[in-house]
């Protein structure tokens, strides 16, 4: 058994965490913090939640926890980072303050100068499925970002496979609105979302994108890295992400060879499913559970990939509390399934 706390427990992603651990068998949760609403009961904002007390950030009992998750907006989560560890706490973060390596990228698309940058260095960007051996060791885990899961889980197959790719890669990804967090604003109110459906920050605006392309270049050991062209879209639904990702491949690829290599790559994972060839990946595969679906079709030349998540999920609480189960060597999918 070991004791958690949550930073941020009355966003949809940290709610999600606190159902998450409350079936977790091996968690026991000693605190979750709001700033907005410290002094009320997490139920009074969540009918459904347990009866637990919200308290500010720094009212935290670090002394008595084993790991925190910080579901935190950037800057402050890696403020809140550097006081757990200092208290020898270890901290699965779902903000993108980790995620990236490069300091100069990070403080450049995030407007803000790093609180840590020391830590960048050291901490482990937790797609999961890749990063499995870092875990037992790692102090500090960079949840990824809701889109970059999507992606990611359907790039690194073909990338890890060294094929050649002519051209730019195309992600476009529709995301439910859930993805745009609690905070009220315009442009996701009912009536601006419902009978609509909108691109957002295509081109090189989304804050995403550098992650995902540090990834790829990682995946393609940093040897001639495709481009990548992110288009994200907003769905009027509640939550789910569904990517439809172009690769553009040189020579005459041959469709059963394409889904037998993406069948091989996730043979043995509990959360990836590589769908049945002339299947695709829709939100009704994943929503409400921590799995990617991921459909391959060849189209002539061009790889065809869809994949989908539920962002809330494999996108956020469920990637961050399977990183959780593979640190402290708990079966990987306990309280997931």
């Amino acid at each position: 058994m070991i004791k958690a706390g949550i930073f941020g427990a009355t966003g949809y992603a940290g709610y999600e965490l606190v159902k998450i651990l409350q079936r977790h068998e091996g968690v026991k949760l000693e605190f979750v913090t709001s700033h907005s609403f410290a002094g009320q009961w997490l139920d009074d904002l969540y009918p459904q939640a347990p009866h637990l007390l919200l308290i500010e950030g720094e009212a935290a009992p670090l002394d008595q926890v084993d790991a925190v998750f910080l579901a935190l907006p950037h800057a402050a989560a890696a403020a809140t980072a550097v006081a757990a560890l200092s208290a020898g706490v270890r901290v699965i973060d779902l903000s993108a303050d980790f995620r990236l390596k490069d300091l100069e990228t990070y403080e450049a698309w995030y407007d803000v100068t790093h609180p840590a940058p020391e830590l960048l260095a050291t901490a482990v960007y937790g797609l999961t499925e890749f990063v499995r051996d870092q875990l037992p060791d790692a102090q500090l885990v960079a949840n990824p970002g809701c889109y970059p899961t999507s992606v990611l889980l359907a790039l690194q197959p073909v990338l890890a496979a060294g094929l050649p790719i002519a051209g730019p890669i195309i992600a476009d990804s529709k995301s439910g609105v859930s993805g745009a967090g609690r905070v009220p604003k315009q442009h996701i109110h009912f009536v601006e979302v419902a009978n609509n459906f909108s691109p957002y920050k295509i081109g090189r605006m989304h804050r995403h994108l550098p992650e995902m392309e540090e990834q790829i270049a990682a995946f393609s050991q940093n040897a001639d890295a495709p481009p990548l062209i992110f288009s994200p879209h907003l769905l009027p639904v509640p939550r789910g992400i569904l990517s439809t990702i172009y690769v553009p491949l040189s020579g005459q690829p041959n469709a059963d060879d394409l889904h037998d290599l993406y069948a091989q790559a996730y043979a043995d994972e509990p959360f990836v499913h590589v769908l049945p060839a002339g299947q695709l990946a829709s939100l009704a595969h994943v929503t409400h559970t921590n799995r990617c679906a991921i459909a391959v079709t060849l189209a002539g030349s061009t790889l065809i990939l869809t994949s989908a998540i539920d962002n809330l999920i494999k996108g956020a609480a469920g990637q961050a509390v399977q990183n959780m189960n593979v640190m402290f060597g708990f079966e990987e999918a306990r309280g997931l399934s």
